[in-house]
């Protein structure tokens, strides 16, 4: 018995160490949720030409959150054309609650309209191709102010520690 014990601790011990070296340098699991939102950006540039975000190897190459807290792709500043809306709000805001403390799962649907919580949500056209693997009716999410774009909020994908903007919808 004791040797069958001695045996587990050595195989637990092992285990920690690999999981250690092997933790990912962009979010993704529930320790990584980002803590806040981006800070607003302090002077707007085009978006990339390439769409390109794999700032690192093995980073994704989607908008992401760094394991640091920070905030990949959310840098194009308030007159980006890709996030204008006539109507900032149109269906209301959010009222659910943000940041890390709540995170909601999704509930079923697509990229043009998603739900959790009796809350429905679009992404923004623009970023339809940063989310063709999230799972629409299994991931978890978390849902930040958008400091730049008025009329849209983050969705961060805790499961890949990505996000895309989006557009609530009412509920």
């Amino acid at each position: 018995m004791k040797k069958l014990i001695s045996l587990l601790a050595v195989c637990l011990l092992f285990s920690l160490v690999a999981f250690a070296q092997h933790r990912a340098a962009v979010g993704g699991g529930v320790r990584n949720i980002p803590a806040h939102g981006p800070a607003p950006a302090p002077a707007g540039h085009p978006a990339p030409a390439t769409g390109h975000f794999n700032d690192k190897a093995g980073h994704p190459d989607a908008p992401h959150v760094h394991s640091n807290g920070k905030w990949i792709g959310h840098d194009t500043g308030r007159d980006d054309p890709h996030y204008h809306l006539d109507h900032p709000w149109e269906h209301g805001r959010f009222t659910g609650g943000f940041g890390r403390g709540h995170v909601w799962h999704l509930a079923g649907g697509g990229p043009n309209r998603f739900w959790f919580g009796g809350f429905y949500f679009s992404v923004a056209p623009y970023d339809i191709g940063f989310c063709g693997d999230w799972l629409w009716d299994s991931d978890d999410i978390v849902i930040y102010e958008d400091p730049d774009h008025d009329g849209w909020y983050l969705a961060y994908n805790v499961r890949l520690g990505t996000y895309v903007h989006v557009q609530y919808l009412g509920a």
